[in-house]
């Protein structure tokens, strides 16, 4: 079949890798479906610290769902069950429980841009293109997609783009907070390498729970999960890890993590 999502690992980072470069990664049916299981292996993964997405080849990020299906599969009932898939998957990036860093470059449009928003942290190349074209094909965006827009971007800017339906470049993409950082092209998989390296050489309880409870702090008050947050941190302290960055520190050397 072609498409597909591929898991790889490197030390403590995980890739996620779209591959279907001759549709311009264009996620179809299956792929939606394979996102969770490849997220929920990671998941479960005690040795990872970081997960890197990004599509293969030079043309694209994530072009979006691939429109060939839509015929079949978001018509009628089958709209319902497709929108329930792209939900799942959503969900499952969402709720990784250590950093997802998207690598972002060419186009980054519909359902792409909607992958790059369950991110925490978007690097995007200057050859950026981004859009959500909903109003242009006539379907029906779930909320929990446009909740991620407004999160990410504002109320005032996410309904532009949707009524728009307009293509925007890397820069304006970076003005209006959707990426964090535009570099050139041939210096962006140095870049998201070495952060990624970064964020893997901290200290793994701390990280987890830093992204645990700024996830809380998102929600209103009376929904936040104080146990949660409150058992993160005395997982932190009574760590292993503690003792070694105390001593790190206080010995003027690089701390050595083993996540435990």
């Amino acid at each position: 079949m072609s498409g597909k999502v591929r898991a790889e690992k490197e030390g403590h980072v995980g890739w996620i890798l779209f591959d279907h470069p001759e549709r311009h990664n264009a996620i179809t049916g299956e792929m939606w479906r394979e996102i969770p299981r490849v997220a929920g292996d990671f998941a479960r993964d005690p040795e990872l610290r970081v997960i890197v997405m990004r599509g293969v080849g030079e043309a694209a990020f994530v072009s979006g769902a691939d429109i060939s299906e839509f015929s079949q599969s978001r018509r009628g009932p089958g709209a319902q069950e497709y929108d329930r898939r792209n939900a799942e998957a959503f969900a499952a990036l969402s709720s990784l429980p250590v950093p997802l860093v998207a690598q972002i470059h060419g186009y980054c449009v519909g359902g792409g841009c909607a992958i790059a928003l369950c991110a925490d942290l978007r690097y995007c190349a200057d050859d950026g293109v981004f859009g959500i074209p909903a109003a242009r094909l006539g379907l029906g965006y779930a909320a929990d997609g446009l909740e991620n827009l407004v999160r990410v971007v504002g109320q005032p800017t996410a309904k532009e783009l949707f009524f728009t339906a307009r293509r925007f470049g890397a820069q304006e993409a970076l003005r209006m907070g959707l990426v964090n950082d535009v570099l050139p092209k041939s210096e962006l998989d140095d870049h998201v390498q070495k952060l990624a390296e970064g964020i893997a050489s901290n200290a793994p309880f701390t990280v987890r729970s830093a992204k645990l409870i700024l996830g809380e702090l998102a929600k209103d008050r009376g929904q936040r999960d104080h146990d949660a947050m409150e058992a993160s941190i005395r997982r932190c302290y009574e760590s292993d890890d503690y003792g070694e960055g105390v001593s790190a520190f206080l010995e003027k050397r690089r701390p050595r993590f083993q996540g435990r």
